[in-house]
């Protein structure tokens, strides 16, 4: 998000609102830059679920109150739906203001709380969010999504136009170009074996790290077969219970990497798991990919066929696709593999080679276009109703 809004501003005047501490604009503001606006927020722990709720509550109240107070009609308001209150009181506030509204879709709501288990998908709850989303999704003149498994599942809403849904998926941001396998690497050498599995990033309640520890168990006889774990979030907590209650010493834990060391750390695994639990398809798109393919190696995804990383995988034969929740199916991926027959490496070089059609330069261009087009047809509109008033 903060490469978009340095983007736009490039051409606009462009005004962050954000809960980052310390994220306040200190000077005026200068030509070319964002100016940000820090609404002092409360965030308890992700494990806190009642909490979190009454904080995403309050926050996007918060945000409401900012935007009725600093939109203008000529304006584009561009939302998240982190956190998935927030894009019905913003949307809510430009509907008010008059100014036009786009939403950037990561992860899709109900859907991502009846995949984690919070809802029943025929729950009154559910059921009244899908009706919220209805009438925020009429009210919204663009809607971003980064997965093309995302745009079914919009378009089962009533009155949702194909033309306002604008696929642009998100970047590598790591250079683009294989990396050799390096046995000094330290990630690598703390694992040691011949081949190396490893999963790292946000193990939310979407997510099922479980199944793989369990692939680890499974495997955990064959002595060149090594797995790398970290991570944070819930996922990650549990991935700690279970090794300090089972230990396999073919399971390396290791906390999250500082930025610093990101590359050699991604550049330690022979391949890369992405676990999802059910009914992942067209409810998020595992944005760490795109990293992965840049340093040239291969993911095993566990989800539907239909999900976007899943398709992405067929499509250009950089991976796997297992069923999700299938600690067997995840092993037997991971032994053929590591053997001669699943031309690892040359599937690891081909992702490389993928990885340059979702670059920063491509997505941000994409994304000036959309705000562009919303912003000349604030301007039409302003002209008209002058043209009316005369």
């Amino acid at each position: 998000m903060t490469d978009i809004a340095k983007t736009l501003a490039q051409k606009n005047r462009v005004v962050v609102i954000s809960s980052s501490p310390d994220s306040a604009s200190k000077l005026p503001p200068q030509p070319g830059e964002p100016e940000v606006i820090e609404i002092k927020s409360w965030w308890p722990e992700k494990s806190a679920l009642v909490s979190r709720l009454l904080a995403a509550a309050l926050f996007s109240i918060q945000v409401f109150v900012t935007v009725m107070k600093h939109a203008r009609s000529e304006d584009v308001l561009l939302c998240v739906t982190t956190p998935f209150t927030l894009p019905y009181t913003v949307t809510l506030a430009a509907r008010l203001r008059r100014a036009a509204a786009a939403l950037i879709i990561y992860d899709l709501y109900p859907d991502s709380l009846v995949m984690a288990g919070f809802l029943r998908a025929s729950s009154i709850l559910t059921k009244w969010l899908r009706f919220a989303n209805g009438v925020m999704f009429r009210w919204l003149d663009a809607i971003v999504i980064i997965g093309r498994d995302m745009g079914p599942k919009l378009l089962e809403y009533p009155k949702m136009t194909a033309a306002k849904i604008n696929l642009i998926p998100n970047w590598a941001t790591l250079p683009i170009r294989y990396r050799e396998l390096d046995p000094e690497n330290p990630y690598r050498r703390r694992c040691g074996g011949r081949f190396i599995v490893a999963m790292s990033g946000n193990s939310g309640f979407t997510h099922d790290p479980k199944s793989v520890f369990e692939a680890a168990r499974i495997l955990q006889n064959n002595p060149d077969i090594k797995f790398l774990l970290s991570g944070e979030g819930v996922g990650w907590n549990k991935l700690n219970e279970m090794q300090t209650a089972s230990p396999l010493p073919n399971v390396t834990l290791t906390e999250r990497v500082p930025e610093s060391e990101l590359e050699s750390f991604l550049s330690a695994g022979d391949i890369w798991i992405v676990p999802y639990r059910k009914n992942n398809t067209g409810v998020s798109v595992p944005s760490r990919i795109y990293n992965l393919l840049a340093i040239g190696r291969p993911i095993i995804i566990c989800s539907e066929p239909d999900a976007e990383a899943a398709i992405l995988m067929r499509e250009e034969d950089i991976g796997w696709v297992t069923p999700p929740e299938d600690p067997e199916a995840i092993a037997q991926v991971i032994a053929f593999a590591a053997s001669a027959a699943g031309n690892t490496a040359e599937k690891g070089h081909r992702a490389a080679m993928v990885a340059s059609r979702f670059t920063q330069k491509i997505a941000l261009g994409a994304y000036r276009d959309v705000i562009d087009r919303l912003l000349d047809g604030q301007l039409s509109r302003a002209r008209n109703s002058l043209k009316t008033a005369a």
